[in-house]
């Protein structure tokens, strides 16, 4: 057995005679009696101390630490007393993926997994504690598909913990455990005539931004990141999905496009007309911003959309003063008492000119994979999971299959 066990309540002393014998310490009675005692690998003591009458409780957990040991899954019991937000906030600061992607993982993390574990040290962490954190995910006032991003980053903390020597197994690994379930609603793309109405309810300056979403897929971020210099080559009618404008910390910079997937996306004659039309009337202006993150090197682009003062479009701003207006007048949100604010409209954001597009493509017959591509996501799976619903159906083409080959006189019909 590693170690050994230390009674604090009697002491060895040496007798008269010259030998040996137990008396009573000053601490016989009180506090706890057995204290168990063992080398760890990197050559310091631990301990932990047990009550009075359970040396033989003492005496196992040594033989379960020697045993770990041999295993190499030894734990050392300090480092486990560490908590699930210091180990998490440690393991932020070492990540080397981008600053926008840390700053979304440290927000996800503080909001709504630090409130409920974060004060949970590594060492206590069962299955169960993990399914307690599904459920209130589930039952939170969020996107399904948030809460299980939010579970995601958990499950990345706990597994840098295992890999560190803090835990033993990642408890999101057991087999009881399930990440929170994705909702079954649907995505219902806007119709043709509500595109045309809100594009109509936009001030001019901002109305070519519809066609660029409707008629090219692009994000809110690369619609107002879209610049002269780069993006937009007409003669081959292609726009080069080359960067966005995001903010980091409240300051605007230049990024690639998300999950740095750059992309060349068909340029309908329409939308080029529209865009052509716009840089006539607003001529694209230079901004300047840093590149990546807000210390980063300057870049000077010729941006295609600009604001009233000549500076980049705001997204809040824009969202508030002139995108919900628009909607509410093209009946699709309820337009507020005086004085009061639009309505919450998730599924009316600029992100709808994105779903009317992919449905538009899918509507035609194009493929799922060349929809992925010109949407940017990360792979067709994706793409297929949000907009299945959305293809044509095949029914109707399966019964003439068919009937070609089994009905009289369908034979080359």
């Amino acid at each position: 057995m590693a170690g050994h066990i230390q009674d604090r309540w009697y002491k060895v002393v040496t007798g008269p005679d010259g030998k040996p014998r137990k008396v009573k310490s000053d601490r016989c009675g009180s506090g706890l009696r057995y204290r168990a005692r063992y080398v760890g690998p990197d050559g310091t003591e631990k301990s932990k101390s047990f009550p009075d009458r359970q040396k033989r409780l003492a005496e196992q957990w040594l033989v379960n630490i020697e045993a770990d040991m041999s295993r190499g899954q030894y734990i050392d019991p300090r480092t486990s007393r560490t908590t699930f937000q210091q180990f998490a906030e440690n393991w932020l600061t070492a990540q080397t993926t981008d600053l926008t992607t840390q700053i979304a993982v440290e927000t996800r993390l503080r909001l709504h997994a630090f409130p409920r574990i974060g004060s949970r040290p590594l060492d206590s962490f069962r299955p169960s504690h993990i399914q307690q954190l599904v459920r209130a995910l589930e039952e939170a006032p969020m996107e399904s598909s948030y809460a299980r991003t939010i579970y995601a980053n958990v499950r990345a903390v706990l597994s840098a913990a295992v890999d560190d020597g803090l835990l033993s197994r990642n408890p999101c690994s057991a087999k009881s455990v399930r990440p929170p379930v994705i909702g079954t609603g649907r995505v219902a793309p806007w119709l043709p005539e509500q595109i045309i109405a809100v594009r109509a309810a936009l001030t001019e300056r901002y109305r070519a931004m519809t066609d660029a979403g409707a008629g090219c897929g692009l994000r809110q971020g690369e619609i107002i990141g879209l610049a002269e210099d780069d993006a937009l080559d007409f003669d081959a009618g292609t726009v080069h999905v080359i960067r966005q404008v995001k903010l980091i910390r409240g300051k605007a910079v230049f990024t690639p496009p998300k999950g740095n997937k750059e992309r060349d996306v068909p340029l309908p004659a329409s939308v080029a007309t529209a865009l052509r039309a716009h840089m006539d009337s607003f001529k694209p202006v230079p901004i300047t911003l840093p590149w990546k993150r807000p210390d980063g090197p300057k870049i000077t682009k010729r941006l295609v959309f600009t604001n009233s003062a000549g500076g980049i479009v705001w997204r809040s701003n824009f969202n508030i003063q002139d995108w919900k207006p628009a909607i509410a007048e093209a009946g699709l949100i309820p337009t507020p008492e005086p004085g009061e604010p639009h309505d919450s409209a998730r599924e009316h954001g600029m992100h709808a000119l994105r779903h009317f597009y992919a449905s538009v493509l899918l509507d035609a017959g194009e493929s799922i994979k060349a929809v992925s591509e010109y949407l940017g996501h990360s792979d067709p799976a994706m793409t297929l999971r949000v907009y299945a619903h959305l293809m044509p159906c095949s029914q109707e083409r399966t019964r003439k299959a068919v009937d070609q080959i089994f009905l009289p006189g369908q034979q080359g019909a």
